[in-house]
């Protein structure tokens, strides 16, 4: 978790990394020792397969698939049943034994399978009806954590019966959901096309990273702008906030129970991802002026537009901030300057471990 919230903390306050150079710049604040050159492990774009292509259609068309409710008949095979249930083994209930309003794919296998002399749960379901209140008996494989081989007893109440029907791919499905194929062909040449493009854009966000990383071991901080170390752990704190406001929960509660974190520990790598975020704004700022990165305000402008996406602009200023986000861009220019810029070097299986 502690990792995590560094992680986080540089997502939500968009503080992009950088990296040296071969000349060393300094300011009042830091000096960055290097940022040409940097040594990064080597990131390959993946070949998209046909697997791949078919795979992600499949995924599309199981997000478009639509629900039958099923009322005049017992449940079967690849019906979606949503049941209510209680475990028990020898008249006692157990821990994780009893739901209610669950949906299970009968067939898929997801819950206890057929053992010995015991059906599976999922099968014992099948023939049933919507209304029925029913018990079934399974046994527990070997390998199963604290209940291995146990037999248990569930009583099941089956209240819905429904059956996903998952489109087809046809040339019509195509043109109702595709902007640019008419086609099944076309459609497969355009997701293939989407999938090497996310490939390609995962290689360069690996390199960014991999380049934000090697840049902390290349600056060496004389002293840090105590109000924007403040500034960052206050919107850190916020974050964090926000977070546990999600979760229902008073920010002390999230904090101890979900990141398993102390006060004083959350303190510490609050105050620590706060100064990387500082020391990291500071370098791009140092790179930016040295290799003349800063955008135009026509640029600033258009990558704004392209972050708010359907939002108003001005309204997404508003709640991002406009500094935080000129900044973010800043970041991004010198990110990619670096990246066009480091060294990919060959990870060996020596070098992996070594991490």
């Amino acid at each position: 978790m502690k990792k995590r919230l560094l992680a986080l903390t540089m997502s939500v306050l968009m503080a992009a990394s950088l990296a040296g150079c071969s000349k060393q710049l300094s300011n009042e604040y830091i000096t960055v020792k290097q940022y040409d050159g940097l040594e990064v492990p080597k990131a390959e774009v993946t070949e998209v397969t046909n697997v791949d292509v078919e795979n992600s259609i499949n995924g599309r068309l199981s997000a478009a698939a639509t629900t039958e409710e099923i009322t005049d008949r017992a449940a079967q095979d690849g019906d979606t049943v949503n049941i209510d249930y209680k475990g028990t083994v020898d008249g006692a209930e157990f821990e994780g034994g009893s739901a209610q309003g669950s949906d299970l794919v009968l067939g898929s296998g997801s819950f206890i399978g057929a053992n010995g002399d015991y059906k599976g749960f999922e099968e014992q379901i099948v023939g049933h009806n919507i209304g029925e209140t029913f018990d079934i008996t399974v046994q527990f494989p070997e390998n199963y954590p604290d209940m291995a081989n146990k037999v248990a007893v569930f009583n099941i109440k089956l209240n819905k019966i429904s059956v996903q029907h998952v489109p087809e791919l046809t040339d019509k499905w195509v043109k109702e959901n595709s902007e640019k194929s008419k086609t099944v062909e076309e459609y497969k040449k355009e997701v293939k096309k989407e999938l090497e493009k996310n490939n390609k854009e995962s290689v360069k966000s690996t390199l960014q990273n991999s380049v934000m990383e090697a840049l902390v071991d290349q600056i060496e901080v004389k002293k840090l702008p105590e109000d924007q170390v403040k500034d960052q752990m206050a919107s850190i704190e916020s974050y964090y906030q926000q977070m546990a406001s999600v979760y229902g929960m008073e920010f002390e509660d999230f904090r101890d129970q979900m990141m398993q974190m102390s006060e004083d520990d959350f303190n510490k790598e609050s105050k620590n991802a706060a100064e990387t975020a500082v020391k990291r704004k500071l370098a791009c700022e140092l790179i930016a002026k040295k290799k003349n990165l800063e955008p135009s305000d026509k640029e600033y402008e258009k990558q704004i537009k392209e972050y708010a996406g359907d939002q108003d602009v001005k309204e997404f200023k508003e709640q991002v901030g406009e500094d935080v986000l000129k900044n973010t861009i800043l970041q991004q220019k010198v990110a990619e300057y670096l990246v066009d810029n480091c060294v990919q070097v060959e990870q060996t299986n020596s070098t992996e471990e070594a991490k």
